[in-house]
């Protein structure tokens, strides 16, 4: 699987060679911004995706660092584990449930944080045609959030077949999404999580 699985070294140096901003070549109206690999294991059904890590979660090298993002404090709640456990132990809870984590975009030009900041016409997406490829067991794409979704059907629906797919679009756990009560949310992310059949 792939994730950082040593909590002794300083995995995330190893997402953070993937996840940086660099300097663009010719002109630009903001750094270049890229994502990590996937979380993933041989026994993924569920593959959740968002837009590309924000600013907080690239210094970091770890999916949905930021503190008030709730990504983290949902899987806690719905995968039953305690919300305190390493970045290593928690990407591998989502592995043994068969949750994968990526997101729709490898590279972008971004100033801060907000998916409104994404400059769509740098956008590149991963490529979602070999990783889908490879891991057939995969059903269900649900998305974090409007941008993801949008990103996914502009970018990457086109060249990619996914007919046999289950597409679905849940509340962001960003804290910019202030719209939804908390219980709402984790309520939907719930019903997703159950009709995919990766929780009970």
């Amino acid at each position: 699987m792939t994730h950082p699985d040593d909590e002794s070294r300083d995995s995330s140096a190893d997402v953070l060679q993937t996840g940086r901003a660099v300097v663009p070549e010719g002109p630009s109206q903001g750094p270049v911004v890229c994502s990590f690999p996937p979380i993933v294991g041989p026994g993924a059904r569920v593959l959740i995706l968002g837009s590309m890590p924000g600013v907080r979660s690239l210094q970091a090298g770890r999916y949905y660092a930021h503190p008030q993002n709730r990504f983290w404090p949902f899987m806690a709640t719905l995968l039953g584990m305690t919300p305190d456990l390493p970045y290593a132990a928690r990407c591998r809870r989502l592995v043994e449930a068969g949750i994968a984590v990526w997101d729709v975009l490898a590279s972008c030009e971004r100033e801060g944080s907000l998916d409104s900041a994404i400059r769509d016409d740098t956008a590149k997406p991963n490529d979602f045609d070999g990783f889908l490829a490879e891991r057939p067991g995969i059903h269900t794409l649900l998305f974090n959030g409007a941008k993801a979704e949008a990103g996914f059907r502009r970018f990457v629906m086109p060249a990619v077949p996914v007919a046999d797919l289950t597409l679905r679009r849940l509340p962001s756990t960003s804290p910019a999404n202030a719209s939804q009560r908390t219980d709402a949310k984790l309520a939907a992310w719930r019903a997703a999580l159950v009709e995919a059949g990766v929780i009970g």
